[in-house]
């Protein structure tokens, strides 16, 4: 299997078994950026480009609508991004992505997270060098399609890393910055389109597979707890076997 099916499995799983903390995620995003801006995705691209990303990953409409409108009550809520980065069993390393209301607060729950799985809670920078910061986008066609689709990407002059045909889907990996260029060229030379994946993730630049039932035992346990805290985005990490993992 190809890393789209690991993007595309990895997007199913937290849409469908943890729609909640999906909900709770792209609330947030959203009332952020209405609360920055202009509350309208008319007139608020930053807005707009989230919305576009709640909407492939299946966030119901009245979700969105309730934080904007949140967000023109002009409540007091402020949110920091913060990012965490750690070690686990066998070369395992993680990478997570925290917005939070409560600096302190959410420290000490990761902390808690890794001290709990036994695994260690690393520096800044100790494991972020070893990912990609990537664009990803995945919508539905066959791989004859495979060369125009890098070609209308190659004449919006997106900075293409990888692209992928696979179970009539194609998935194309671009600079994090050029996701929303590459969306752009893509709905120009097909129309409107819905993608499966719509979003900038960091990916591993080397894998490894847990091999020991403890190991495998220390990092879902991991993976569990860091799910709990509220406060989490999104969990990156290099274990190519998570998916079997209990």
């Amino acid at each position: 299997m190809g890393r789209a099916h690991e993007v595309r499995a990895a997007s199913m799983a937290k849409t469908a078994a943890k729609k909640t903390k999906i909900y709770s995620k792209f609330g947030k995003e959203i009332y952020i950026a209405a609360k920055n801006g202009v509350p309208d995705p008319a007139m608020n691209l930053t807005l707009k480009h989230i919305i576009d990303k709640a909407k492939a990953a299946q966030v119901p409409a009245d979700v969105i609508k309730r934080n904007i409108e949140k967000a023109k009550g002009g409540t007091g809520e402020s949110y920091i991004e913060n990012m965490y980065e750690g070690f686990g069993p066998e070369g395992s390393t993680i990478v997570i992505q925290v917005l939070t209301d409560n600096v302190n607060r959410a420290f000490s729950e990761i902390r808690g997270c890794f001290n709990k799985a036994h695994c260690t809670l690393g520096v800044k920078g100790s494991v972020s060098f070893q990912y990609d910061n990537l664009g990803i986008l995945s919508f539905d066609k066959d791989a004859d399609q495979e060369e125009a689709v890098l070609d209308a990407l190659i004449m919006a002059d997106v900075d293409v890393k990888e692209l992928e045909c696979e179970d009539g889907a194609i998935t194309v990996y671009t600079d994090f910055a050029d996701l929303y260029k590459a969306k752009d060229a893509i709905d120009e030379l097909y129309g409107e389109t819905e993608y499966t994946i719509l979003e900038t993730r960091m990916m591993p630049q080397d894998y490894v597979t847990l091999t020991t039932d403890e190991g495998k035992t220390l990092f879902s346990r991991l993976l569990n707890l860091l799910d709990e805290v509220d406060d989490v985005q999104e969990i990156y990490h290099n274990v190519d076997n998570a998916e079997e993992l209990a």
